[in-house]
């Protein structure tokens, strides 16, 4: 091998050791609990206890530890929603439980939540790109339980309605994070009503 190809940096921080690699996420998570989305990356080795080129180096770059992030916090998420969003209930007490289980985990773990839509998804398109498509895939998926229910009877209705519901609750979401003096009951049983009334209703 080539020694220029030899020295280039890892972009997926493969081969790295991934109980360190773990280690280094956790003390990612508690500094940006801590000190909040804008914690620097200098402070998050310090905690993880080494060097800042050290931790870009277990994942490639700054893009890679934030990938690194959202996989570990929305995949759980994403899982969370999808077993409620198939549960056996009826349309409105599987809405609710739904949109409970999203506003309850945005709401316990505001700071990271904050750190990967705002600051990872700005700084790093990649981040930005593979969040997004994970949003449009639940749509899709929605979209394709909607017409399966016969809630909606076409797939390009259900594909409206879904993405819009979809938008909405992530849309609500981040205004109630703004807005701690309204209580997350209040929030999730209007989004619950307007989510609802969408899927009942569709496009005119």
């Amino acid at each position: 091998m080539a020694p220029e190809l030899a020295q280039q940096p890892n972009p997926t921080g493969r081969g790295r050791d991934p109980e360190r690699r773990r280690a280094i996420l956790d003390a990612a998570d508690r500094v940006i609990q801590r000190d909040g989305p804008e914690a620097p990356m200098s402070t998050i080795a310090a905690e993880a206890g080494i060097s800042k080129p050290i931790l870009y180096r277990h994942f490639g770059d700054k893009s890679g530890l934030y990938r690194a992030l959202a996989q570990r916090h929305v995949d759980p998420l994403v899982t969370r929603v999808r077993t409620e969003l198939h549960s056996d209930a009826s349309l409105r007490p599987r809405a609710r439980a739904t949109i409970g289980t999203y506003l309850g985990m945005i709401g316990r773990n505001l700071n990271l939540y904050r750190f990967l839509m705002d600051r990872a998804t700005a700084e790093d398109p990649r981040t930005r790109g593979d969040l997004g498509m994970m949003v449009r895939r639940l749509g899709e998926e929605l979209a394709g339980m909607l017409v399966a229910e016969g809630q909606i009877s076409t797939q390009p209705r259900a594909q409206i309605v879904a993405h819009a519901v979809v938008g909405m609750v992530q849309a609500a979401g981040e205004w109630w994070l703004d807005h701690p003096e309204v209580a997350a009951e209040t929030v999730a049983e209007d989004l619950t009503d307007a989510v609802v009334g969408a899927i009942s209703t569709g496009p005119v």
